[in-house]
């Protein structure tokens, strides 16, 4: 997975006091057309006026700004302000600037998070019960032992529960929660499959096995539910209990005795519609409904994701996912955890949301509308998930954080249930936006422990809301909270670890793999911030060193990277995979952004790789340098040429292509497609565009070329719209275009032109851009030949610029060879 983290590598700052005053900004950085605003805070009273940001090629000021939201007195901090540099949206590294205050550096580009939804997925190999990939061992093998039965006279039977993921840094195992992780990663990948790749087998060990990634982990997921719901009348809701908690050692190393031998059998509890616990502490269970309806809307969707690669399976989970539905029917109410020795438990007081979800996946499998009526009536039981705009909850006493139920009858319903709906995931967005509306970084989401799951459930339901409705009401409060995540807090504070690699995020959290054994766990989303006051009244929470982060703590909430406190620092399974649907829709930027108007501008990016690539209409100038260069340095570029150049030059055709380059067309007459100012108003027909690339390709043939698969084409101009792109499908041919960013195509321009670019500034461009980010997979344009009046040829360069980015570690491959 080094190739996954490697790619966020950014030169932060870490936690260095010093001063009064700081500015938070994300520390992984922002897509292009973000919303995009940092946060200045200080210790004094005051205000500032203006922010600069400073380009970190060059360390020159591009942008000064006075477009500042002043938002006061905070907690832990006299004065604050918010920074909106939006208005930036070039791909490079940057920092920000306000008098003598600089904020961590951070980029901007939509590659930035490729790779990012892998991520979560190291911490759920790492958090495996059974055999565990990480470890190489596996652990638990005797689960388990009923407790619990309805009528105890099945307490003490074995059944086997091996499998699924351990809760947290502790061992126990809650259908509720991972019921919760599985559909969220199922759904993350129905959302966007392109964000998530083929790296590990499907017992998450190293090497592809044909399946994506995460539905491998999902599955995982999946075996175990199947387990823990045997039969259609038996439904268990937990393995193990906090007699868990005797120490810190690795889940192999644990010997735990619950009665049956130290590193024996663990108890597996019954779903059992009344209070439990085999101790002195209870929950108040009222009901099946809130386990079996995550069983059900989870093995519903499993059944259709994998039903391509495990088509038995898939037929037993969707027989499951009827059978679990109709026990939440028998059974309305919640099935909470199980306490023992401590008070401490999932405190779930709602139901209806997972019975809307149950019904509404129901629905989509079967098309019948009782299901559809049945999730529209528990829709209106709670149209708003009751931590929305609150101020306290207790322990996960509204779960899941979101309603997904809500969005998927916002999209299969009609007419007033959909409208319904969608007003219901607004209600909830109003509510916390309002909340944090006189806050510095636009929280509003209350510190409840786990208040990071909290927050990636708010920037989840902000992103759906978007993509069903279009509003733009809440991409603010969006991007400040996944911005919250990666830095842009008091604390300037990374919240999942090791993302990005070089940023501020968790060094010493509450797991054994790390504290204990220094171990990495990457990809773990940490509880994350808590109000002083339950942090106060926790019982075993406490400090193990000085706080690094005194300063930026308050009476009102708190931070502490510390393994002894379990109620900041503890990453969770459930929260890390809810990440899964965020960061798959952020590394979906990375891969649309190979794409433009449908036509490709970029290759793979996990190699240094690209392709020289050049275009040819009236001038052919260059030919005889970047002929013999190539040869050289033996490189095989890509030439796309008129049909007009062809018959002026068909000798230079012919050699091209018997030196082994690639010859494609550029249109035959060089026409322009489509309006400068409008792109998707086309200027020519349809039949005019098929005739004039008939044409060219005619040309090229006649000139002596073989017309070679597959067929790309690159537009004249570089300049095309959906439109184009979908004609050129039509007939078999795919449009690629040049990685913007580095300004090679500008050698054609003129001296006596505003947009003109000597060949030095091309050249020292192309090489700063690759030092600040890279030029894996570009695809680099110039031209064969330019207009005498350019008598700075940048053809000149290219020998000094293909030995520097040798010399960098760069290779350079065929066109076919970059996108294939």
């Amino acid at each position: 997975m080094k190739k996954f983290v490697s790619i966020f590598v950014l030169f932060c700052v870490g936690v260095i006091v010093r001063g009064s005053e700081w500015i938070r900004v994300n520390q992984l950085g922002y897509l292009c057309d973000d919303v995009k605003v940092a946060v200045w805070v200080s210790k004094n009273p005051g205000q500032i006026t203006s922010f600069e940001i400073i380009d970190k090629a060059t360390n020159q000021s591009i942008y000064r700004s006075t477009h500042i939201t002043p938002t006061g007195e905070q907690p832990a901090f006299a004065a604050s302000a918010r920074l909106n540099f939006s208005g930036i949206t070039t791909p490079g590294t940057y920092y920000i600037r306000v008098g003598e205050t600089t904020s961590p550096e951070f980029r901007i580009g939509n590659h930035i998070y490729e790779g990012a939804a892998e991520i979560p997925l190291m911490y759920m190999r790492q958090q495996r019960c059974g055999y565990n990939p990480y470890l190489k061992d596996s652990c638990h093998v005797m689960d388990g032992r009923i407790v619990c039965s309805p009528d105890g006279k099945r307490d003490g039977e074995y059944v086997d529960t091996r499998g699924g993921w351990h809760d947290a840094s502790d061992y126990l195992q809650y259908v509720a929660t991972s019921a919760n992780a599985v559909y969220q990663m199922l759904f993350a990948y129905s959302q966007y499959p392109e964000s998530f790749g083929d790296y590990y087998q499907a017992n998450g060990e190293e090497g592809p096995n044909g399946i994506p990634d995460i539905l491998d982990e999902a599955k995982w997921g999946l075996d175990w539910l199947v387990r823990m719901n045997p039969d259609k009348d038996t439904y268990f809701n937990q393995l193990a209990d906090d007699r868990d908690h005797s120490g810190f050692v690795l889940p192999n190393e644990q010997m735990v005795d619950y009665g049956w031998g130290a590193g024996k059998e663990r108890p597996v509890y019954f779903c059992n519609p009344y209070p439990q616990g085999l101790m002195q502490n209870k929950n108040r269970s009222t009901g099946l409904a809130s386990t079996t309806g995550k069983y059900a809307s989870a093995f519903s969707l499993g059944a259709r994701l994998l039903a391509d690669y495990y088509p038995e399976f898939a037929a037993l989970l969707k027989e499951k996912a009827f059978d679990a539905y109709e026990m939440g029917l028998q059974y309305p109410g919640v099935c909470q955890t199980a306490p023992c020795k401590s008070p401490y438990f999932y405190e779930e007081d709602n139901w209806v949301d997972d019975m809307e979800l149950a019904a509404a996946e129901l629905y989509t499998d079967t098309r019948e509308k009782r299901y559809l009526e049945d999730a529209i009536n528990y829709g209106r039981m709670e149209p708003v998930t009751p931590w929305m705009g609150a101020d306290s909850a207790r322990h996960y006493q509204w779960y899941p954080f979101i309603n997904l139920g809500h969005y998927q009858l916002a999209v299969q319903a009609d007419g007033k249930a959909r409208q319904e709906a969608i007003r219901n995931l607004r209600t909830g967005l109003q509510r916390v936006k309002e909340r944090g509306a006189q806050d510095a970084f636009m929280n509003g989401v209350p510190f409840i422990w786990c208040s990071n799951n909290l927050t990636v459930a708010l920037i989840t339901q902000c992103r759906l809301y978007h993509e069903i409705t279009g509003n733009t009401d809440f991409l603010e409060m969006e991007a400040s909270m996944r911005d919250w995540l990666f830095g842009c807090n008091p604390w300037g504070k990374c919240m999942i670890i090791g993302l990005p690699e070089h940023g501020d995020y968790p060094k010493d959290p509450h797991s054994a793999f790390t504290h204990v054994y220094n171990y990495p766990i990457t990809g773990g989303i940490v509880d994350g911030p808590i109000y002083a006051s339950v942090f106060n009244s926790l019982t075993g929470v406490h400090l193990s060193k000085e706080d690094a982060y005194a300063p930026f703590q308050s009476d009102v909430v708190v931070y502490h990277d510390d393994w002894a406190d379990y109620s900041n620092n503890e990453p969770t399974m459930d929260g890390t995979a809810s990440l899964s649907y965020y960061l798959g829709y952020l590394a979906s930027k990375s891969k649309q952004s190979q794409q433009v108007q449908g036509g490709t501008i970029r290759g793979k990016t996990d190699c240094r790789q690209l392709t020289l690539v050049f275009t040819g209409d009236g001038y052919a100038d260059g030919y005889q340098t970047i002929r013999k260069t190539l040869k050289k340095h033996n490189i095989k570029g890509a030439f796309f040429l008129t049909g007009d150049f062809c018959r002026k030059f068909p000798e230079i055709v012919r050699t091209l292509q018997k030196e082994g380059h690639y010859l494609a067309p550029h249109s035959d007459k060089h026409l322009l497609y489509n309006d400068w100012s409008k792109r998707d108003s086309t200027l020519v027909t349809k039949e005019e565009f098929a005739a004039d690339l008939l044409n060219n390709y005619t040309a090229l043939e006649q000139a002596g070329a073989t017309i070679e698969e597959p067929r790309y084409f690159m537009p004249p101009y570089e300049w095309y719209n959906q439109e184009i792109s979908e004609w050129s499908k039509e007939i078999g041919v795919q449009i690629v275009n040049f990685t913007p960013g580095t300004y090679s195509n500008a050698d054609y321009t003129l001296p006596d032109t505003k947009s003109y670019r000597s060949s030095e500034e091309i050249y020292q461009r192309i090489l700063a851009y690759e030092a600040k980010d890279n030029l894996n997979g570009f695809i680099l344009l110039s031209h064969i030949g330019s207009d005498p009046r350019r008598t700075d040829k940048f053809y000149n360069y290219l020998e000094p610029l293909i030995k520097e980015l040798k010399a960098r570690g760069y290779t350079f491959v065929r066109l076919n060879e970059l996108l294939n």
